[in-house]
C-alpha cells in the first residue's frame, strides 16, 4: 500500500495539481469584473483624450482662473509620454487603487459568498495552495491592469500627440529614450507602492464572506492614511504610514534621479504587504470553512 494510501488520500493524488495557476487564470478572465475593470483600463485613456480635445476647443471661453489646471493640460500634451505619464498621474489617487483593491480583495471573498470555497477545499486543494495561486493570479491582473492603462496611454497620446521629449516640470527636457525609461520606472514604482493595497484587501477577503467589504475597506483605509499624511503636527509619526511615499516617484522625474525616497517607500510597501500576507496565511488556515 502506498504512503498516500495510508495517509488517507487517493491513490494518484497530487496536492500540486489540485489548482493550477492557468486554471484560475482563465476562470478569473471569464468574469464580468476583470472584463470591466481592464476594459476601463483601455477607455480612460480615451476618455483624457476627448476631454483634452474639447478642453482645447473652448479654453478662450474666458477661462482666467484655471492657472494650475491649464499647466498641466499644457504638459499632458506635449507628446506620448506626457500623456501617459498625465494618465498615470491621474488614476494613482484613487482608480487603480480600486482596481488593484477588487482583484486581491473579490478573489476568496466571493468564493465564501458563493458557498463555493468550500467545495474547493473539499477537492481537496491545500489550503496554502489556494492562497498562493489566488494571491499569484490576483497579483498578474493588477499587474496585466497597469500594463494596460500605460500602454493604451502611450499609444493613443503618441498618436495624438507625437513622440517627443518627456517634460516633468520638475527638471529640463528628457529625451524622448530615456523618458521612456523613467516613465516605466514610475509605473513599476507605483505598482510596488500599490502593494499595500493588495496585501490589505487580500487579507481582509479571508476574514470577510463580502467581497465589497473587503474591497471597500481597503480603499478606505488606504484614503484614510492619505489623510492622516497630509496632517503635519504628526511630525515623525507620518513616516511610518504606508501612504507616506505615495509620490516618491516624483524624484525619478528630476535631474538628477533622487531615488532616496522611492527606495524607502518600496521597502515600506513591500514591508506592509508581507505582513498583511503572513496575517492572511496564518488566519486562513486557522479558519473554520463551513459555509
Amino acid at each position: 500500500m502506498s504512503t498516500l494510501t495510508l495517509q488517507g488520500a487517493a491513490e494518484g493524488y497530487k496536492a500540486h495539481r489540485t489548482l493550477t495557476v492557468g486554471s484560475e487564470w482563465r476562470r478569473q478572465w471569464r468574469r464580468r469584473r476583470t472584463q470591466l475593470a481592464l476594459g476601463f483600463m483601455v477607455l480612460l485613456p480615451l476618455i483624457l483624450l476627448v476631454a483634452f480635445e474639447f478642453g482645447s476647443d473652448s479654453s478662450d471661453d474666458g477661462g482666467g482662473g484655471r492657472g494650475q489646471f491649464s499647466a498641466l493640460v499644457d504638459v499632458a500634451t506635449a507628446g506620448g509620454l506626457n500623456f501617459a505619464l498625465f494618465t498615470l498621474f491621474v488614476s494613482s489617487g484613487f482608480l487603480l487603487v480600486v482596481v488593484i483593491a477588487l482583484f486581491c480583495g473579490d478573489t476568496i471573498a466571493s468564493e465564501a459568498s458563493w458557498g463555493s470555497l468550500r467545495y474547493l477545499l473539499a477537492i481537496p486543494v491545500p489550503r496554502a495552495r489556494l492562497l498562493g495561486v489566488k494571491l499569484t493570479v490576483a497579483l498578474g491582473y493588477c499587474a496585466l491592469a497597469m500594463v494596460t492603462l500605460l500602454a493604451t496611454a502611450l499609444a493613443v497620446g503618441t498618436l495624438r500627440y507625437g513622440w517627443h521629449p518627456l517634460r516633468s516640470g520638475l527638471a529640463a527636457d528628457i529625451p524622448a529614450g530615456e523618458g521612456l525609461v523613467r516613465l516605466l520606472a514610475v509605473t513599476g514604482y507605483l505598482g510596488l507602492s500599490l502593494l499595500v493595497v493588495a496585501g490589505l484587501a487580500f487579507l481582509l477577503s479571508t476574514l470577510t464572506d463580502a467581497p465589497l467589504g473587503a474591497v471597500g475597506g481597503a480603499v478606505l483605509l488606504y484614503i484614510v492614511s492619505s489623510i492622516l499624511n497630509q496632517i503635519t503636527a504628526l511630525g515623525g509619526l507620518r513616516n511610518f504610514l504606508p501612504t507616506h511615499y505615495s509620490q516618491a516617484y516624483l524624484g525619478l522625474l528630476t535631474t538628477p534621479v533622487q531615488v532616496d525616497d522611492a527606495v524607502k517607500g518600496a521597502i515600506s510597501a513591500l514591508a506592509y504587504a508581507a505582513i498583511f500576507w503572513i496575517a492572511a496565511w496564518v488566519r486562513f488556515l486557522r479558519k473554520d470553512v463551513t459555509s
